[in-house]
């Protein structure tokens, strides 16, 4: 079985890694953008949509707030990109946001974070391969038929290509986000120089289209709402920003100098994409309504359910390249795909923050550990899990699942900047040269700022968002605290109990005695090598014990000891219910009992077999006595293995998966041959 898992394993993620060769899956800037940056590079095909989505309700007249919305969306960006270039010169471990509060503003604030991290990372692979299946249906209509399975199979490819590692999985990711960056770069440009320098109309499919307002005569508190509402959903472009604060030591050196600049020239793509997307929206009539069914009017009448609403960069990219042309099937394609790879950022976020965690004893301690190709795998896994469910759920539906979101990167960011203040304060009141504080003041106030912004934001979100499914987000965030509290606690129980005490307690001190029990079926093989082992360990008192079920048994038993003349006596439990396991245990805790200062050794035969049907025949009772006698205190439980014939069988299949290697597993180079020596020329 394992040389049969082992093969499929290599081909799928490539042979295992050296844990020398870690410095090897360190990330260039060039390639840490993609991996890292992919979800808000992405999200510019989405975010826009969202905002002109919530203004629809009052009608195309809303349009007219988009650019005021952008402009605030784009003062936000640049602030946390400043703030969290703070963050990765003063925290460059990979702690990210969870670091900066644990250590500023105390355990539970950093769990509030971690907390809200892994729900924001579960629901950015949720959303992305969601999104990305929406758009990639438009144009493959079995994809849209078969939303759900597409996305959990658009997952379970993103997770096998995680698992290969983050160095493999960054070159796999970085060619579709760079294309899918230059063809949006590409359509700005050209759609610019249609419009302002040839002075050409540009329409998109729905230009032509009207929207009945869901509220009409939208004004006043009313208005400001709607507007403060759409600012929010715009605010789906931050996310990931934190990814590469917490992934830091994957960047090359100088990290934190490699990571602050990748996260400038993330914020500045991200930026100049997003202003792009909403102008040309602006420019070619694009048309949004949250029930296209119902609110999109063509000459009067609703379009009805048969009609696909595109998105919005699929809107723009028609008007300006026109339906059909390379350009435009360039740009659909690689949206659709930067979209699927943009969970990539959560695939190298949450499996970091889960081993960081683990290390803190608030996750399992699988989590902490690399897999064979230097990947965080267990945490690979779990993320995939999470978010197939969630798209179960949510059938694979970005409308729905886009409500749930940015509620946790808020809170994290708000969270992290305060704690940064913090940091400033604390290094400021030791601090004397006059340089550095003049940098720590500097830093401080970008901090404070972030501070105040992201926290209004927050309270906005929660508040415009709150019944429209934030609230499942936050259920989310209680769940991920209590139980990574329930483990912490559980963690810390265990470590107490086991510690060694100081000076000498009970564990330490030597049983005033040792009883040895064998026990024992029949007079067999087995049998004699158990006595014989048992005999060695030179016990206090030693003794074979047999359960009496069938009495003839038990008196050929009891004759064939005799006739052997077993220097050992042999005690028979009474067992009228034919139960094997209850006398041993009641017969043990009464020797416990009766001096619980003596240790009890118990010794059980075993058949070693080499047949997996084997086991099923055989060992049962051995099994269930292991078990129960695992929980009686003061007692020791030895197996004594015989090895029979069929055991040579597994000893042969362990011989050859020894010497077996899975098809790239090793690297194998030129073989040497040694030269023959030279013979002698004879020549003085």
């Amino acid at each position: 079985m394992s040389k049969l898992t082992d093969v499929p394993k290599r081909i799928l993620i490539g042979r295992a890694l050296h844990s020398d060769r870690l410095g090897e899956t360190l990330l260039p800037k060039r390639i840490a953008l993609p991996v890292f940056a992919s979800d808000p590079l992405s999200s510019v095909a989405y975010a826009p949509g969202e905002v002109l989505l919530v203004l629809s309700i009052a009608g195309v007249s809303a349009y007219q707030y988009s650019p005021w919305i952008a402009l605030a969306v784009v003062v936000l960006m640049f602030t946390v990109v400043a703030s969290y270039r703070q963050n990765v010169h003063a925290y460059p471990s990979g702690g990210g946001d969870y670091e900066v509060a644990n250590t500023n503003l105390g355990p539970r604030a950093g769990l509030t974070v971690a907390s809200a991290l892994l729900v924001d990372y579960v629901l950015t692979v949720a959303v992305s391969i969601s999104s990305g299946v929406e758009n990639l249906g438009s144009a493959v209509h079995f994809v849209i038929e078969h939303k759900v399975l597409s996305a959990i199979v658009m997952i379970l490819l993103l997770t096998l290509m995680n698992l290969r590692g983050v160095r493999e999985s960054g070159k796999l990711f970085a060619i579709p986000t760079y294309v899918f960056v230059a063809a949006v770069f590409i359509m700005i440009g050209w759609g610019a120089w249609k419009g302002i320098v040839l002075g050409e109309t540009m329409s998109a499919p729905t230009a032509d289209f009207e929207i009945e307002p869901e509220q009409k005569g939208l004004a006043g508190f009313a208005m400001v709402f709607l507007l403060l509402r759409a600012f929010s959903s715009g605010c789906a472009a931050l996310t990931g920003v934190e990814a590469i604060s917490n992934g830091v030591p994957a960047f090359r050196k100088p990290k934190s100098k490699n990571a602050a600049s990748t996260l400038a020239l993330m914020g500045g793509l991200a930026v100049t994409m997003f202003c792009g997307i909403i102008g040309l929206a602006m420019a070619t009539d694009v048309r949004m309504a949250e029930n296209p069914a119902v609110d999109l009017l063509h000459d009067g009448v609703p379009v009805g359910p048969s009609y696909v609403q595109d998105p919005v960069i699929s809107q723009v990219g028609e008007a300006v390249f026109g339906g059909g042309s390379i350009l435009f099937i360039l740009l659909a394609t690689a949206t659709a795909l930067v979209l699927f790879l943009a969970a990539n950022t959560a695939y190298n976020g949450f499996p970091l923050l889960g081993s960081i965690l683990a290390q803190d004893r608030y996750l399992p301690r699988q989590l902490h550990t690399r897999g064979d190709r230097l990947a965080f795998s267990n945490g690979i896994v779990l993320l995939a899990g999470a978010a197939i469910l969630l798209v179960w759920i949510y059938d694979a539906d970005s409308t729905k699942l886009i409500q749930l979101y940015i509620v946790g990167v808020f809170v994290s960011f708000t969270l992290s900047q305060i704690g940064m203040v913090r940091h400033w304060n604390r290094h400021l009141r030791t601090e004397r040269d006059v340089a550095a504080r003049r940098r720590m003041h500097r830093s401080r106030a970008i901090n404070t700022f972030g501070a105040f912004f992201t926290g209004m934001v927050l309270v906005i979100v929660l508040a415009t968002k709150f019944t429209h499914g934030a609230w499942v987000a936050l259920l989310g965030m209680v769940i991920f605290y209590g139980t990574m509290t329930a483990i912490r606690k559980h963690y810390d129980r265990v470590s107490a109990e086991i510690a060694a005490a100081e000076g000498p307690s009970d564990d330490s001190v030597r049983p005033s005695r040792v009883h040895s029990i064998v026990l024992v079926s029949k007079v067999h093989k087995p049998t004699l090598r158990a006595l014989a082992f048992a005999k060695l360990t030179r016990s206090d008192t030693l003794e074979a014990v047999s359960i009496s079920v069938d009495p003839a048994e038990t008196k050929a038993l009891r004759e064939e000891w005799d006739r052997r003349g077993i220097n050992v006596p042999l005690k028979i439990l009474d067992s009228p219910y034919r139960e094997i396991t209850r006398p041993v245990i009641e017969y043990v805790k009464g020797l416990r009992s009766e001096n619980p200062r003596d240790a009890v050794s118990v010794y059980i035969p075993e058949y070693v077999v080499g047949r997996w049907w084997e086991h099923l025949l055989h060992n049962q009772s051995a099994l269930r006595l292991k078990g129960r006698l695992l929980f009686t205190p003061g007692v020791m439980v030895t197996s004594v293995p015989y090895q029979l014939e069929s055991s040579e069988l597994a000893k042969r299949r362990a011989k050859k998966r020894q010497d077996w290697n899975a098809p790239g597993s090793v690297r194998r180079g030129p073989v040497d041959t040694p030269r023959p020596p030279k013979a002698p020329t004879g020549k003085g």
